[in-house]
Formats: structure tokens, C-alpha cells, sequence
């Protein structure tokens, strides 16, 4: 298998699928449809593979389909060096003459930004289906076609429903941000908290270090919020408008005021349907549509409520647009004249509350998504969060952490850990009793809760008392904990 160049930054598990996918011996021609949010370094890495493969990139661009065939056979010329003796009329003599190429040995044959090919010319995957079909071109031949696009929607439906290519592809890659991890070593930061306060603002989005920052990043704590006022909150930084431009870019978007709205609302902590209504002003109904394209576009997640059945709320993907619309939007005008630094300091407690702590308390679900089975007794199949009403109290006991073992129809459902997550709070006495009269309710509940662990999440650290307790049943996680590498 063709070892990942070392220029190639992590994706072990994306080139090891990549790589096996391209070697495949003997024909038929395959097909993979490799998509993901854009910057997340996709083209980077099919362009490696290409080239580390000796196979053939197409990067496509808006244009005719009369001019897209002839930037495709120009490609394809100079890849196999062999000469089209009559102009391509349509996809269906390119499709052809591509599997028709390529039956000596396996070929990556990379085509990037489907999408833009597919707009114009609605017909090529019903052509490529044909051609990986039987009697197709595509039987003798060893061409491994990867499709790749951004627009998430557009990919997301080639492989789903009536779609002509349903049930054709061998390999479907999502291409994720790094994680909170990954980020850290990407961007070189050893201190942890450094390293989340970054991830808070950029997440794990590969392009925004070397293309939009130029490699700069904060030397140390201190440097950080100078690092915030030269890059993002700088005008003239491509970081600047980028989360503007990310809802631009998205094609399912047409009237992007109210898609903004429902962004702000999510931020702003509205993340329940009726809350969000609420905020934009509009219906519950009038506010489902830009909510599923959001969604298709992968900029925001729904996340159910794993102690009510039916109840769920919202979460935007990407900490920059969050950033964006808790900080910077409201204060637009303030920025484009230069003043990020007045902004920055009347911001920073919008920051601790709307961007940090929501931030901080999904990096602690990733944190107990992957926990090994000696943490919690048994390894996690289902993390979220959950609302626990306590009748008694005429309250509520929201729970940032719910870790569940796998169900078990015979038996009730397991609680394996219940957690409480603060990023500027010190934790102590107070919070570990809210758990515990969570536990005990979840337990009347018919929730199996004879061994959950009670866990605490901070930045902030933790009391002596709670630090001199010998618990088995209590555990805490600081910062330190959260970025110990596995393995």
C-alpha cells in the first residue's frame, strides 16, 4: 500500500482507506465519493494521493459544460500522454474514454468539485452509473474514480435516495475537521488551555493555519488575545469574513438573513426549536426548512435530549461561525473601522459565556465519546446530554455530559456516567450533589444506575475538599486530562 507522504499532516485513517480503495487489483472500474465542509484539506489530500499513485487530479470550476469537457481532455492528454483524436461532444464520450484508458493497472482518477460538473450537466452521474454498469466501459477497466465535493448537500444526496449512483460507490469518506487533539499538535500548542481557547475560535479546520493566518499562531496565554485582535477581529484578514463566506458559499442558501438569524439565535444559547422561533421571530414551522439545510449543509447538528423522547436542540459545527455571530456580527460596523481592540475587551464576557462554555462542554462529550472502558466500567455507545426534571424541587437538572452503554432489551438502560462540565467555574461540593440527586431520580425513572460515575469537567480547576475525597464513584477532569493522548 503507497505509504502517506510525511507532508500530509495526520489522516492516517483517511489515506489507509484512500490508499487500499486505489490498489484494488483487476477490474471493474470502482467508484468513491470523498466529501466534507470546505477547508478541511480534501483537495490537499487527493492531490497527494494522485500524485504519490501516479494517477490523475481534475480540479473542476464553474464553467459551461463545453468548456469543462476540454479542461477535462486537456487532463486527461496530459496524463496518459495519449492523443483524443476527436473533441469530446459530450460526458458520454469523456465518461467512455476515460474507463476506456485506464485497464492496465490500478489508476486514481481524482475528480474534484463534482458538483460544479453536476450543475451544469445534470446527466453525468446517470452517465457514470451507466458506464460502471454491466455492458458499460467501465467492466474492463481499472480506473478508481473519486468523486470530491464541498457543497455538502449536493454530495450527501449522490449516494442517497433515487440517486442514479445509489449502491454504485465502494468507498464513501467523510473528511472531518481535526479534533480538539489534532488541532493542538497542527497548530503546536502544548498548553492546554491555549489549545482550547484557539480550538474555540478556528476548531480543527486544517486551512485557516497556513492559508489564512499565515502559520501564526500564540506564542503563550498572554499572546492570545493579541493573537485574536491580528487575526480574526483584524479587517484585513482573510479570517476576517470567512464565516460570512461560508454561508455564501453554500448553494441551498438563497436568503441568507434568515439563515444568520437562526445562526445568532444557536449561539446566543436559543438551541431549541421554539427558542429559536422565538428569536427570528418567526413560526416554529417557517424556521424548519433553513434549520434542514443547515443541517445538510453540516454547519449545525441536531442533538436529541437522551432523558426525553422527542425533545432535541441545535449546535453549530464550526466554533467560527459561532464566534462570528456571538462577537462579531453585533458589532460589525465597530470592526470594519478598526476597532477590534474595544470590541474585543466589552466582548469577552459574551466569549466566556456564548462561545467558551457551550464550546467546552461539547469537547468534554468528544472527550467521553472515546474513554476507554476503565474510566467509566464499560466502553461508551451513546454521549449527549439530557434534562433531568426534578418534580420535588418544581426544577430542572441539566446534565452537560450523559455517557449510556449499549441498550439491552432485556434490561434497563445502563447510565454510565453522568457529568457536569464548567470552563470558568471552579467545581466543588455544590456541583457533585446536583449529580447525585440526578442519579437518584434517573434511578426512579427505571434507569439502571447501581455503578454510574459521577464526573466533573473544568477549567477552572476544583476545590481542595473535592481534590481529597477517594471516590470510586467521582471522577475529575482538567484540562491536562482532556488533552492526554490515547494510547
Amino acid at each position: 500500500m503507497t505509504r502517506k507522504p510525511a507532508h500530509v499532516f495526520d489522516r492516517a485513517q483517511e489515506w489507509g482507506g484512500l490508499a487500499a480503495f486505489v490498489a484494488r487489483e483487476q477490474p471493474p472500474a470502482t467508484l468513491g465519493v470523498v466529501s466534507g465542509r470546505r477547508r478541511q484539506g480534501k483537495s490537499f489530500l487527493l492531490e497527494a494521493l494522485a500524485r504519490e499513485t501516479g494517477g490523475l487530479y481534475f480540479g473542476a470550476t464553474e464553467a459551461t459544460e463545453a468548456e469543462s469537457l476540454r479542461l477535462f481532455a486537456d487532463a486527461l492528454v496530459r496524463h496518459t500522454r495519449a492523443v483524443i483524436e476527436h473533441p469530446f461532444r459530450d460526458w458520454n464520450d469523456a465518461v467512455s474514454y476515460l474507463f476506456q484508458q485506464y485497464r492496465d493497472h490500478p489508476t486514481a482518477v481524482v475528480i474534484d468539485e463534482f458538483p460544479f460538473l453536476a450543475r451544469t450537466s445534470p446527466a453525468l452521474p446517470s452517465i457514470i452509473q451507466r458506464e460502471l454498469g454491466p455492458g458499460g466501459s467501465g467492466r474492463a477497466s481499472q480506473a478508481r474514480l473519486l468523486l470530491c465535493g464541498s457543497a455538502m448537500s449536493v454530495m450527501g444526496g449522490m449516494l442517497s435516495g433515487q440517486s442514479p449512483l445509489r449502491g454504485r460507490a465502494g468507498l464513501e469518506m467523510v473528511v472531518q475537521p481535526f479534533s480538539y487533539r489534532e488541532a493542538a499538535l497542527f497548530w503546536g500548542i502544548e498548553d492546554p488551555r491555549l489549545a482550547l481557547l484557539v480550538h474555540m475560535v478556528v476548531g480543527g479546520t486544517p486551512a485557516y493555519r497556513e492559508e489564512f493566518v499565515s502559520g501564526d499562531a500564540p506564542s503563550s496565554l498572554a499572546d492570545f488575545d493579541a493573537w485574536v485582535l491580528r487575526t480574526v477581529l483584524n479587517r484585513q484578514s482573510p479570517l476576517f469574513r470567512e464565516a460570512r463566506y461560508l454561508l455564501a458559499e453554500e448553494s441551498d442558501i438563497r436568503d441568507p438573513a434568515i439563515y444568520h438569524s437562526v445562526l445568532a439565535a444557536i449561539a446566543t444559547g436559543n438551541t431549541a426549536n421554539g427558542a429559536i422561533a422565538s428569536y427570528t421571530g418567526r413560526k416554529s414551522d417557517q424556521i424548519a426548512h433553513p434549520l434542514n439545510v443547515l443541517e445538510g449543509c453540516a454547519l449545525i447538528a441536531k442533538e436529541p435530549d437522551l432523558f426525553r423522547a422527542g425533545r432535541s436542540h441545535y449546535r453549530i459545527v464550526e466554533p467560527l461561525i459561532t464566534f462570528y455571530e456571538a462577537i462579531m456580527r453585533r458589532r460589525w460596523t465597530e470592526l470594519e473601522r478598526g476597532r477590534s481592540e474595544a470590541v474585543w475587551e466589552a466582548t469577552w464576557p459574551t466569549f466566556t459565556k456564548q462561545v467558551a462554555g457551550p464550546h467546552f462542554e461539547a469537547v468534554c462529550r468528544d472527550f467521553a465519546a472515546e474513554a476507554e472502558g476503565d474510566l467509566f466500567g464499560d466502553l461508551p455507545a451513546e454521549v449527549g446530554s439530557g434534562v433531568v426534571n426534578d418534580p420535588a424541587a418544581r426544577s430542572q437538572i441539566e446534565i452537560d455530559v450523559v455517557v449510556l452503554a449499549a441498550q439491552d432489551s432485556n434490561a434497563p438502560r445502563r447510565i454510565l456516567s453522568l457529568g457536569e462540565a464548567k470552563w470558568g467555574e471552579v467545581i466543588g461540593h455544590s456541583h457533585v450533589q446536583r449529580l447525585e440527586r440526578a442519579r437518584e431520580l434517573l434511578a426512579s425513572k427505571g434507569y439502571d444506575t447501581r455503578e454510574t460515575v459521577l464526573a466533573c469537567y473544568s477549567g477552572a480547576g476544583f476545590t481542595q475538599e473535592l481534590w481529597a475525597e477517594r471516590r470510586r464513584d467521582l471522577v475529575l477532569i482538567g484540562l491536562d486530562q482532556l488533552y492526554a493522548h490515547k494510547g
